[in-house]
């Protein structure tokens, strides 16, 4: 399994940037959003990647961080969603953007992918929503407002994050000690950009 690639963009194109590494160009298909933060051709970049192993293809993902990349793995143990509708989402959301759009119940935001229709937004909820109950987020969600009943309103904020975190993949334990001195009050997709960005520093 190839984890990351470390190297020089030869090429890229919409849906793709194909990177040198050890003078092998590594093809990998790619997020507008990922795209988007590349430096330019001829410059080194380090992408996370997942393998797509198919009865005739074997093919590169590649993602500029981790959240993506785990968003990507999540939206893909969805039935019906493959790689080209997952990557179709996170070309027009971010992955806190997704984690917001499940945790609130919006599938209006989801249908804003080509290819994902009314239907299979509904199902792409319903399906997440079911993996974060399997983590146990409803109990975290308990303690974390039993333990912020010292601070006003807006300690739902941060439960509602811890939700919407798993997700991107990431269990309560994992993002609990990150969220120390986060402004409950805070919106709450900024709590989890902030999270994302505390974790990404670790």
């Amino acid at each position: 399994m190839i984890y990351s690639l470390n190297g020089k963009i030869i090429h890229t194109d919409p849906g793709f940037v194909v990177i040198e590494c050890g003078g092998v160009g590594y093809k990998c298909m790619a997020t507008m959003n990922t795209l988007r933060s590349l430096p330019r051709t001829g410059e080194n970049v380090m992408l996370y990647t997942h393998m797509l192993v198919r009865e005739d293809a074997v093919e590169l993902c590649g993602f500029a961080a981790t959240a993506e990349m785990n968003c990507f793995k999540m939206l893909m143990s969805i039935s019906g969603v493959g790689a080209k509708v997952a990557l179709s989402i996170l070309s027009v959301l971010t992955p806190e953007q997704v984690a917001l759009a499940v945790s609130m119940n919006d599938s209006k935001t989801l249908t804003k992918a080509g290819g994902v229709g009314s239907k299979l937004a509904q199902r792409i909820i319903l399906e997440l929503k079911d993996k974060i109950k399997k983590l146990g987020i409803a109990e975290v969600q308990t303690s974390l407002e039993e333990a912020s009943s010292a601070v006003p309103a807006p300690s739902g904020n941060i439960s509602q994050a811890v939700g919407a975190l798993a997700v991107l993949g990431y269990t309560p334990d994992e993002v609990l000690p990150f969220m120390k001195g986060i402004d409950p009050s805070l919106p709450v997709e900024k709590i989890i950009s902030d999270t994302l960005r505390a974790i990404g520093k670790q």
